[in-house]
């Protein structure tokens, strides 16, 4: 039998490789995500190119900046790793949302966001991905409450 790989540091590879600017180089920003994820990655049903991974990890690098995580829970089982965090920065950039882009406002933002990752070897192959858009959007001015 073999022994599962080691997710002890995946969380964290994970959040620096969406929150430490990429590298400029296209083939060296690939690379850094194909040692984190398969080559395509299931994402929320959808079969996903790594290259499509790494150009929506640059828009949102720069719709934020400042961007950091705050991990708030973890639960780790054969296969899969499910983390809880809080998605935190300053929007400078042209954010994409469901809605459309919302240009840049300068209000910080707090996302939290529920990643279920299902594991092949020790890269993630598959992402379901929840995260609070509408809170995000209302934080940014996009969206906004109506009475009754």
């Amino acid at each position: 039998m073999t022994a599962p790989p080691d997710t002890a540091d995946l969380a964290d590879r994970l959040m620096g490789l969406w929150s430490t600017p990429l590298p400029e180089d296209d083939a060296e920003a690939l690379r850094a995500f194909a040692a984190v994820y398969t080559d395509p990655v299931e994402l929320n049903g959808t079969t996903t190119a790594l290259t499509d991974l790494v150009a929506r990890a640059r828009r949102t690098q720069a719709a934020y900046s400042g961007m950091h995580h705050h991990l708030l829970d973890r639960v780790d089982a054969p296969g899969r790793l499910v983390i809880a965090f809080r998605l935190r920065g300053t929007h400078t950039g042209p954010a994409p949302t469901a809605l459309g882009d919302v240009p840049a406002t300068g209000r910080p933002v707090d996302v939290r966001v529920i990643d279920v990752l299902t594991l092949t070897g020790d890269r993630i192959s598959g992402i379901v991905m929840v995260a609070d858009e509408l809170g995000l959007l209302h934080g940014l001015g996009a969206v906004a409450l109506t009475t009754a």
